[in-house]
């Protein structure tokens, strides 16, 4: 969030200033798969982010004292590539930033994985930005849940994700790098979309309780559009195999 005499205009003209209107998304490109080695894996462009999200396991857990004879664990890490933007360029190892996002989105997936199933294992989690331009955390999750339903662990919802925020008195969806630096409120949120259940709502800034109530709406809104795209992506892979063989 930034501020001072320095803060730019977001608004202009009723538009803001990549041409978007309020409510609207960036471009979102998904592709479930492409990782040999991996469980389950996912790329996904939304805007100027490319991020890349595998998942490995269920395995043994290790060391044995992480282990739950009741249910897997899971261990998510998140993480910016030192090229993928100027200010994580040199940059090496988890800032605070990062472990602050993986701890949050192994909460998004601890909801939703059927983790009684797997009784002393480990899930791993890694999603890894690329190329970032506002809004990785909500891009991670999205790409991070194709990644998972490609592994065939087996889940209750497949969640999205998407930030509301504010910026000149308006509510916006889907903050960009500028807006996310320079807006007065940054709320993302992680939504199952089959049980409407949050999973993840932040907040940096200010906003009205009624404020919020209408952030919500936007994103579930918004959400029937990730949703729709994650679908695809996972029938994808099948389709052309159909296509191949005539089915």
């Amino acid at each position: 969030m930034g501020g001072g005499a320095n803060k730019p205009e977001l608004i202009v003209n009723g538009k803001r200033l990549d041409g978007r209107g309020f409510d609207e998304l960036r471009p979102i490109k998904i592709v479930a798969g492409g990782l040999k080695n991996a469980a389950g894996s996912a790329y996904l462009e939304w805007g100027n982010n490319k991020v890349l999200a595998a998942v490995y396991g269920p395995k043994e857990a290790l060391p044995k004292h992480t282990q739950d004879p009741e249910k897997a664990v899971i261990k998510c890490r998140y993480a910016m590539a030192p090229f993928s933007s100027l200010e994580e360029h040199n940059r090496s190892g988890p800032n605070r930033r990062a472990i602050e996002i993986s701890k949050v989105t192994k909460e998004v997936f601890e909801n939703v994985i059927m983790l009684e199933d797997f009784p002393g294992s480990e899930i791993d989690i890694y999603i890894e930005v690329l190329q970032s331009d506002g809004g990785t955390r909500a891009a991670g999750i999205t790409c991070a849940s194709v990644a998972l339903a490609m592994s065939g662990i087996p889940m209750t919802d497949l969640p999205y994700a998407v930030s509301v925020g504010k910026a000149n008195g308006h509510l916006i969806l889907d903050l960009n790098k500028s807006e996310d630096n320079f807006s007065d409120a940054d709320m993302p949120i992680a939504i199952g979309p089959r049980t409407g259940d949050i999973l993840l709502l932040q907040m940096d800034g200010d906003l009205s309780k009624e404020e919020v109530g209408r952030g919500l709406t936007m994103a579930k809104k918004a959400g029937e559009i990730v949703s729709k795209l994650q679908m695809d992506a996972l029938r994808a892979p099948y389709e052309k195999i159909l296509e191949r063989y005539k089915v």
